[in-house]
Protein backbone atom coordinates (compact mmCIF):
# COMPACT_ATOMS: atom_id res chain seq x y z
CA UNK A 1 0.00 0.00 0.00
CA UNK A 2 1.12 3.78 -0.59
CA UNK A 3 2.28 5.61 2.47
CA UNK A 4 0.30 8.39 1.03
CA UNK A 5 -2.92 7.07 0.11
CA UNK A 6 -5.77 8.18 2.12
CA UNK A 7 -7.69 5.18 3.29
CA UNK A 8 -11.64 5.41 4.52
CA UNK A 9 -13.00 3.04 7.25
CA UNK A 10 -16.07 0.99 6.15
CA UNK A 11 -17.51 -1.56 8.01
CA UNK A 12 -18.82 -4.67 6.42
CA UNK A 13 -20.07 -7.63 8.10
CA UNK A 14 -18.76 -10.92 7.06
CA UNK A 15 -19.31 -14.81 8.35
CA UNK A 16 -16.87 -16.41 11.00
CA UNK A 17 -15.84 -18.90 8.27
CA UNK A 18 -14.90 -16.02 6.04
CA UNK A 19 -12.99 -14.17 9.40
CA UNK A 20 -10.92 -17.43 9.94
CA UNK A 21 -10.11 -17.49 5.82
CA UNK A 22 -9.06 -13.78 5.47
CA UNK A 23 -6.57 -13.93 8.53
CA UNK A 24 -5.24 -17.45 7.90
CA UNK A 25 -4.77 -16.27 4.30
CA UNK A 26 -2.90 -12.61 5.85
CA UNK A 27 -1.11 -14.77 8.22
CA UNK A 28 0.06 -16.71 4.89
CA UNK A 29 0.88 -13.78 2.99
CA UNK A 30 2.62 -11.56 6.40
CA UNK A 31 0.42 -9.10 6.02
CA UNK A 32 -2.64 -7.73 7.57
CA UNK A 33 -6.63 -9.03 7.14
CA UNK A 34 -7.61 -5.34 5.92
CA UNK A 35 -4.21 -5.29 3.22
CA UNK A 36 -5.58 -8.65 1.88
CA UNK A 37 -9.38 -7.22 1.95
CA UNK A 38 -8.02 -4.55 -0.45
CA UNK A 39 -5.54 -6.29 -2.76
CA UNK A 40 -8.95 -8.64 -3.32
CA UNK A 41 -11.03 -5.96 -4.28
CA UNK A 42 -8.45 -4.19 -6.44
CA UNK A 43 -8.07 -7.74 -8.45
CA UNK A 44 -11.65 -8.32 -8.61
CA UNK A 45 -12.56 -7.73 -12.39
CA UNK A 46 -16.97 -8.77 -12.98
CA UNK A 47 -16.13 -8.43 -16.85
CA UNK A 48 -13.52 -11.42 -16.99
CA UNK A 49 -15.11 -14.66 -16.10
CA UNK A 50 -13.39 -16.17 -13.43
CA UNK A 51 -15.87 -19.98 -13.21
CA UNK A 52 -15.46 -22.32 -15.74
CA UNK A 53 -18.28 -24.71 -15.51
CA UNK A 54 -17.07 -28.29 -14.62
CA UNK A 55 -17.77 -29.74 -18.37
CA UNK A 56 -15.70 -26.97 -20.18
CA UNK A 57 -12.84 -27.61 -18.10
CA UNK A 58 -13.24 -31.28 -18.45
CA UNK A 59 -13.09 -30.91 -21.89
CA UNK A 60 -10.43 -28.40 -22.02
CA UNK A 61 -8.25 -31.31 -19.91
CA UNK A 62 -9.11 -33.85 -22.49
CA UNK A 63 -8.31 -32.00 -25.55
CA UNK A 64 -4.78 -31.10 -24.00
CA UNK A 65 -4.26 -34.24 -23.09
CA UNK A 66 -5.03 -35.98 -26.05
CA UNK A 67 -2.60 -33.20 -27.62
CA UNK A 68 0.04 -34.71 -25.23
CA UNK A 69 -0.53 -38.10 -26.59
CA UNK A 70 -0.52 -37.18 -30.10
CA UNK A 71 2.83 -35.55 -29.66
CA UNK A 72 4.36 -38.49 -27.35
CA UNK A 73 3.74 -41.15 -29.98
CA UNK A 74 5.64 -38.78 -32.58
CA UNK A 75 9.04 -37.95 -30.59
CA UNK A 76 8.97 -42.28 -29.66
CA UNK A 77 8.53 -42.74 -33.42
CA UNK A 78 11.26 -40.47 -34.48
CA UNK A 79 13.21 -41.75 -31.49
CA UNK A 80 12.58 -45.13 -32.64
CA UNK A 81 13.69 -44.34 -36.60
CA UNK A 82 16.67 -42.85 -35.12
CA UNK A 83 17.80 -45.82 -32.96
CA UNK A 84 17.33 -48.23 -35.56
CA UNK A 85 19.48 -45.85 -37.39
CA UNK A 86 22.26 -45.42 -35.20
CA UNK A 87 21.39 -49.52 -34.56
CA UNK A 88 22.57 -50.39 -38.16
CA UNK A 89 25.11 -47.43 -38.68
CA UNK A 90 27.00 -49.40 -35.69
CA UNK A 91 26.68 -53.20 -36.54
Amino acid sequence: MQAAEKLVRKQFLISPAQIEKIELLAKQKNTSAAEMVRNAITAYNPDVPTDIEESELLELVSTRVKEALIDTRNTRKRLDKTLKKLSAGAV
